[in-house]
């Protein structure tokens, strides 16, 4: 496939690096020769300096023949514009644009991306889906990571495994037999940062960051059977009023009732907006770092602090200075992937990764087949997908124990009709069913083949 990644930044990095995993033909624009350098230099890519809504940038970049573009500049604008361009100067197929600005997404103006005016194909909004992120964490407390699929039947959770779970030490052939109710699949361990794609006779360790697959309505057992048995906060303060704060506090206000919610902003024009677009948090105007206007928060009381100021380290040392006031738990917003893998030693509970949320979002639209939807695990551990299972595919109709499915990829769930399945060796995948894989970065191209009706594949 050919893809032109309009931007360099963090965002049109990772997807150009994603991408080029896959063997895809990619050009990257932007107007800085530095950024540009340093993705051709570290990337098998194309690089091209230039305005990337420039029709004559666009023609270099090869729109010509091109069957996607992705606008990720800093500039709304520019990534709107680079879309019209795109489709009314070269006609491709697809187009995608990062859209920061909330007035372009209200209701209201949502006949703007139409064909006829501005014709996106799909509008991706950083700041909503990392605030969509950040609640559904909320909503699994112990876990750092969830992810829902196949219309909320079946959830990947990400946890860490403390002292007291009783599953370590235990090889993952033993978990079904030692604990016959627990119906989970464990898709990856992540141990000093690295990611293991687990056999059968992998075991789980303290420490060890643990994703597993679990049907929704099994969910407390599974965490239950971790060790993690927290209560969902209802106590919440949020550090920054932001695009990200104000947003998520919206969405908590109108998601649930009995929240008793703060929110904490320096800029004073800034947290009179909030003030005026909420009706049951509480803001404050001051310093997350000032310890007064922690206490005022009553932090020492909170079920959960969300650090999202536009600073890393604020976002850090807030969450830091929270939990040591007593805050049960802290989700920090950090940008910087060096600083992510601090995060477990220095205290920080949840790590939530923008450009990771981005990118998994971007890649959604990217994969073809039967696949309804694949999420980035972690810094380039893999792809989860949710996909329809086909008569062609080579686990379709004979026990997985004989299928010859490759290495790295690790079935997760079969969903049929209502029914939620934990695959086991003797499980059977009909064509039509949903399965949820875990495809290691390096097979994520035979995994897209094996769920598109290309039957020379196979």
């Amino acid at each position: 496939m050919k893809v032109i990644v309009c931007g360099a930044g963090q965002v049109g990095f990772h997807i150009a690096q994603h991408l080029s995993r896959e063997n895809n033909d990619i050009t990257v624009i932007d107007q800085s020769p530095e950024l540009i350098r340093r993705v051709t230099d570290t990337l098998d890519v194309q690089g091209v300096i230039g305005h990337a809504s420039r029709p004559d940038i666009l023609e270099r970049a090869g729109a010509n023949d091109c069957d996607m573009i992705i606008a990720v500049t800093a500039a709304d604008e520019a990534n709107m514009v680079a879309c019209q361009v795109a489709h009314s100067l070269f006609d491709v197929p697809t187009k995608i644009a990062r859209i920061r600005a909330q007035a372009y997404l209200q209701p209201m103006w949502s006949n703007l991306f139409s064909r006829q005016h501005m014709p996106i194909d799909v509008i991706i909004s950083p700041e909503i889906e990392v605030a969509r992120a950040i609640q559904r964490r909320l909503s699994v407390p112990g876990a750092y990571d969830m992810i829902p699929l196949v219309g909320g039947r079946v959830r990947l959770l990400g946890i860490r495994c403390g002292q007291a779970c009783p599953l370590v030490n235990t090889p993952l052939r033993q978990l079904s037999q030692l604990f016959p109710d627990l119906s989970i699949t464990v898709i990856g361990i992540v141990r000093n940062g690295k990611f293991i794609v687990p056999d059968a006779d992998s075991q789980m360790m303290v420490g060890d960051g643990v994703y597993f697959i679990v049907a929704t309505d099994k969910q407390d057992r599974a965490m239950a059977a971790f060790g993690h048995e927290e209560k969902e906060a209802r106590r919440i303060v949020l550090l920054g009023g932001g695009n990200i704060g104000l947003f998520l506090a919206e969405e908590l206000e109108a998601c649930k009732t009995n929240l008793n919610i703060k929110l904490i902003e320096w800029d004073a024009e800034r947290a009179a907006y909030c003030a005026s677009r909420l009706d049951k948090t509480t803001v404050i105007q001051g310093d997350v770092l000032d310890m007064q206007i922690l206490e005022e928060a009553n932090i020492a009381q909170t079920e959960a602090v969300i650090a999202v100021t536009n600073d890393d380290e604020n976002n850090i040392l807030s969450s830091l200075l929270a939990k040591r006031e007593g805050a049960k738990r802290a989700i920090t917003l950090i940008n910087k992937g060096a600083y992510e893998a601090l995060s477990g030693s220095l205290g920080i509970d949840v790590v939530v990764d923008p450009r990771n949320i981005t990118v998994s979002t971007i890649i959604q639209h990217v994969r073809r087949g039967r696949i309804h939807s694949a999420h980035t695990l972690g810094e380039g551990f893999g792809e989860l997908i949710e996909a329809e299972a086909l008569e062609t595919s080579p686990m379709v109709g004979k026990p997985l124990m004989e299928a010859k499915l490759p290495d790295g990829l690790v079935i997760g769930a079969v969903v049929r009709g209502e029914e939620v399945i934990s695959p086991r060796g003797a499980t059977v995948i009909n064509a039509g069913d949903r399965v949820v894989v875990f495809a290691a970065a390096d097979i994520i191209n035979q995994v897209e083949k094996m769920f598109s009706v290309q039957l020379e594949y196979f």
